[in-house]
Formats: C-alpha cells, structure tokens, sequence
C-alpha cells in the first residue's frame, strides 16, 4: 500500500482530473487493480467499499498501468464482459458464453472488437472533418452566396419595375402635356374668332346707333324739305352677321376604361418566383487535389446510366427540330412542319397544338420565364408569341432575320440573327421585347459570328 502524501510536481499536468469518488479533488493515486482514480483522502473510503477483494494495488498517478476496464455484465452481477457476442452484438462474460442464449453465436476477444470499431471510428472522424464538415461549410458559403444574389436580384427587379413606372409616369405627362397644349391652342384660336365676331357685331350696333340718332327730327314741323332730307338705310341691317357655332373638343381614351386587373396585365407580369428543394444538388467534396480544389461548385448528381422516363410518339412527318421545357411534366416541340406541340412527358399525351401564324415553319422554339412558349418565324422577319391561346408577334425586324432564340435566367431573350442578304450574323439581347444590347463586333471591329445560313 502506498502511503506517501507528499504532492508530487509532475502531477501538475492532471489538474484536470479528479477522483472518482468525492469528485473534488485532484487524482493522486490509482487503484490498478479496480481502475479507480483516487486522492489521498479517498483511498482508505475506497478500500472498506469493496472489501471483496483481497488486495488493492494502490500505486501513484503517473504510474498506474493500463489496464482495460472491461465493462459490466448487464445478466450477471459479478461478471465482467471480456468477450463480444457479433450476432447480438453486446459484450458478453464467461458466464454469459456458455449459456444457452449465445449458444452457436459468433463470440470474439472484446479487445479486437474495440480495435476494430476504433479504426472505423478513426475513419469516420476522418471523413467528418476531411469532407463532410469542408462540404457542409462549403454548402454555408453557397447558400450565403445564394441570399446574397437573391436580395441583390429582388433589388435589381425592384428598380427595373420602378424604372419601367417611371418610364410610363413619363408618357403619361408627355400624352396629358402635348393634349393640354392641342386643348390650348384651340382654345386661343376658337375665342379668338369669336371675339372678332364680337367686335364686327360691336361696330354694327355703333353702325344703327348712329344712323337712329341722324333721323332724329320733329314730326310737328310744317319744313317738308326738313322731311325729304331723312334717308334711312335700315335695310342694309337687315341682312344680320353669320352665326359662328363653336364645339368643345371631347376626349376619346385610347382603350375602354381598363380595370385594374386590366391595367396590371398590361403594365406587366411577374413569373413566380419560389424556392424548390433538389435531392441531389449538392455533392461532397472530395480531399482529391488538383487545380480545381480550391474552388467548390455545387452540381447536380449525374446518373452514372442514361434512364429513359417516357417515349413521345410526335407524329411529325419529319424530324424533330427542337425540345423546349415547360415545366417537369409538360414540353413543347417544333419539327419540320408549321405545328407547335405541347405534350405530357409521364403519358407522352398530345395536350395543345397551334399552327403558325403566317403558317411558315418555325426556325426555333423556347419557353420564356413567365411560361409562354416563343418561336421565330425568319420569313417574316418575326419572333411570336403563344399567349391565351393566340399568336402575336412581339418582334419584328427589317433587314434582319431571326434564327435561333432561348431565354436566359433573368427573362432577357438572346436572338440570332441574320442580314437579308447572309452576310452578317449577330446576336441581340432583348428585355420586354425591347432591344437593350446588340454583340456582333469584337474590339478590333471583327466579326464574331460567320455568315448565317440561307
């Protein structure tokens, strides 16, 4: 028995551990042969606790040996498990091993089963912190990157949807000014005429006026050449002035009174903005290095095998042109005739067609953000609409032809197109219908695109 109270230095490194019983004081000594960490005050509780045994090794701290402290039986009071049952996967004692309730059972040596699940668990923290914990952070800054696009996004849309108010406050003004000054000008011209006519009628009355007080005389006189001398003109008044009507103007509006359901749909429309959950859109990280390491692009999951979820018999009479999706369940196809088709991709059903307009063959299809599919009819120099079960032209060009066409993740449209004559090619940006950017040149004022197609 070690009786020695006397602290030693070396010990100071485990001020962290305490003893096992009074749980205060700092670990002195161990028990090797319970593996019970001790202080000294400790030590004598510890041995009339368990007086079962017939020796307690007590040694100092620092050399206490390493000795397993295998784990209780949860049958058997007195047993302690130095085996490990795999099909039940529990430790097992002696006693429990040659019971019924293991027998034929795969027992192995606990020491080995531990040694195994700490290379697993050594694998695994590997993993956690090699990938999964640098792919979880990486997800972090991707979702921060993704709030942060979006507030920018609203505010950008914010400010587009201002602007485009503003542009039409801007009109409005511009349409009521140019009325009020046409209201003005007829007005200064229609008063103006009237007041001459006032000033004409002004001078015949001062006309009578005079000619009444010039025929004045006394009827009593007995003067009959004072008589013969009043000469009247009375019957030149009598052919009275033209009479000038004039008419207000009245103001038609452009359209009936529009609603104000009206008035949005035509002031503009939203697509639906939301937020949608993808199984696999994201994947971890690999600790494989290379010029790419450093950088973290979330990707969808490829299948490692094409897998065909429905076959679409489209009847054309042709080959099919072009493939545009309208949403997971529905597409739009366009082949070598003047038909638009929108089919069920699960039941390959045929659900709308429409006929072009001028009943040319599309060149290109695409399905803009607000979900109305567009084609491009090069013929009339056109790009068109399906919208509401009809078809308009939203564009139209002049010396231009446009060709292919597809809508990008902010609604703009990017067309190509082609000159009359096939000897430039050129790409435009338009946003509402609008064009805002054309790319032909590079910055020597070279081509970009060859010459389009006939």
């Amino acid at each position: 028995m070690l009786t020695d109270t006397h602290n030693d230095q070396n010990i100071r490194a485990q001020d962290l551990i305490l003893c096992d019983l009074c749980k205060t004081e700092m670990v002195q000594v161990q028990c090797d042969t319970c593996n019970m960490k001790l202080c000294n005050a400790c030590i004598g509780k510890h041995m009339a606790a368990d007086e079962s045994k017939e020796k307690h090794e007590i040694v100092r701290f620092i050399f206490r040996k390493s000795i397993p402290l295998y784990p209780k039986c949860t049958s058997h009071d007195n047993g302690r498990c130095q085996m490990y049952c795999s099909q039940c996967e529990v430790p097992v004692c002696i006693t429990c091993i040659v019971s019924d309730h293991h027998l034929g059972h795969k027992i192995s040596d606990i020491l080995k089963t531990l040694n195994e699940r700490k290379e697993k668990i050594i694998k695994k923290q590997k993993e956690l912190n090699d990938t999964i914990l640098p792919t979880y952070q990486d997800i972090s800054v991707d979702v921060k990157d993704t709030i942060k696009q979006l507030e920018n996004g609203f505010l950008d849309l914010s400010t587009t949807i201002t602007k485009y108010g503003d542009d039409w406050h801007r009109k409005i003004d511009q349409a009521v000014e140019q009325h009020q000054a046409e209201i003005g000008e007829m007005k200064t011209k229609q008063i103006s005429t009237l007041k001459n006519h006032l000033d004409n009628i002004h001078k015949k009355i001062s006309e009578i006026q005079i000619e009444i007080t010039s025929s004045e005389f006394d009827f009593d006189t007995q003067d009959i050449s004072e008589l013969f001398s009043i000469k009247l003109n009375a019957d030149i008044f009598k052919k009275l002035p033209q009479k000038i009507i004039s008419y207000l103007p009245t103001f038609t509006p452009g359209s009936s009174r529009i609603q104000e359901e009206d008035f949005l749909s035509k002031f503009g429309s939203l697509s639906s903005g939301k937020s949608i959950s993808e199984e696999h859109g994201y994947c971890i990280k690999t600790t494989q290095k290379s010029s790419e390491a450093g950088s973290f692009h979330p990707v969808k999951q490829l299948l490692d095998e094409p897998e065909t979820i429905s076959t679409i018999n489209t009847k054309n009479r042709s080959h099919l042109g072009n493939v545009a999706c309208l949403n997971n369940e529905e597409i739009w196809i366009r082949g070598n005739e003047n038909t638009l088709k929108l089919f069920s991709i699960n039941h390959g059903s045929l659900l709308k067609s429409f006929i072009t307009k001028s009943r040319n063959n599309p060149f290109d299809i695409s399905v803009i953000k607000q979900g109305h599919v567009i084609y491009t009819d090069p013929k009339e120099k056109t790009v068109n609409i399906v919208k509401n079960e009809k078809i308009d032209a939203v564009i139209t060009l002049q010396n231009w032809k446009p060709r292919n066409i597809c809508s990008t993740s902010s609604g703009d449209l990017l067309v190509v197109v082609t000159r009359k004559d096939i000897k430039q090619t050129k790409v435009v940006r338009y946003s509402g219908f609008e064009e805002k950017q054309t790319i032909q040149f590079d910055d020597d004022d070279k081509p970009l695109y060859s010459y389009g197609v006939a």
